[in-house]
């Protein structure tokens, strides 16, 4: 499936093709490479490429270290060269950055779902109904996608399940626009929108990428309010108040007197001040 060309071991930086990438580059990554190649004087990973049919070399893994390189100013940089299929280069990226990046919750989710993809392209005998003798020899050697996965990157199983369903129901404008939402998406944010049909989906994306709603639960819960599915969110504030009047609505005279003795202060205290007498 796939071969190192050791003939290939540096390239000129401008020969290297950057397309079809899952995620865009993060600058304060970016900063740290350039960081550690102050301090160590060299960059400790090559690159990772692939030699295409036509001539060209494209890149595989390492988008930071790269465009890291170009800020620099360097002319070349050292690369592991491939000659692979499009599911091995695929999987190259994905590995990479799983293993490697620090990457957010929404991103993590993105690139588990394009795993999984790539997972059943090339082990079929794994996907979800298949059927027959064949499926069921074959599975009994290869574990599943979540499994397999959750053991490489040292998460559980379940972890794994609820980020790829969000990352599968996420289109690449739904993503683009979470990304640049003013507050980060959650793990919980995910293990709602995991669960939602698109109409719904689409309207949590939006009040999230816009700020009008602080999480996934939240915009869902506004949502179901404006079609009248369930009864409009109450201000915590008001809530309290509406407690407060009617406990003590309900309360004998003598309780009310008991409490009274006990919060007078309090409620003295919280009480507005008279305005100082003009002389």
């Amino acid at each position: 499936m796939a071969d190192i060309l050791t003939t290939i071991t540096e390239l000129p930086i401008d020969e290297i093709e950057v397309v079809d990438r899952l995620r865009p580059v993060s600058e304060a990554g970016v900063q740290a490479i350039i960081a550690s190649i102050g301090e160590l004087g060299v960059m400790k990973d090559p690159i990772h490429v692939r030699r295409m049919k036509n001539g060209k070399t494209r890149l595989l893994a390492g988008l930071h270290r790269l465009t890291s390189a170009r800020e620099l100013g360097w002319q070349t940089i050292k690369v592991t060269c491939w000659r692979c299929n499009d599911d091995f280069a695929r999987l190259m990226e994905i590995d990479d950055n799983l293993a490697g990046a620090e990457l957010t919750a929404l991103d993590t989710a993105v690139f588990l779902a394009a795993r999984k993809r790539v997972y059943e392209k090339l082990h079929p005998e794994t996907r979800a109904g298949v059927a027959g003798a064949k499926a069921r020899w074959d599975a009994s050697d290869i574990v599943s996608f979540a499994s397999a996965t959750a053991e490489k990157f040292g998460v559980s199983k379940r972890t794994v399940e609820r980020m790829v369903a969000a990352g599968e129901r996420l289109a690449g404008d739904e993503v683009s626009r979470l990304r640049r939402a003013p507050k980060p998406v959650a793990l919980a944010d995910l293990q709602v929108i995991g669960t939602l049909g698109p109409t719904d989906r689409y309207a949590v994306v939006d009040a999230l990428a816009e700020g009008r709603a602080k999480s996934a639960g939240k915009a869902m819960a506004a949502i179901k309010a404006s079609t009248g599915a369930s009864p409009a969110p109450v201000d915590p504030t008001e809530k309290a108040f509406l407690d407060l009047m009617e406990a003590w609505k309900r309360a004998p005279a003598t309780a009310r007197r008991r409490f009274l003795d006990e919060c007078g202060g309090d409620v003295s205290a919280l009480m507005p001040k008279p305005e100082a007498v003009q002389a």
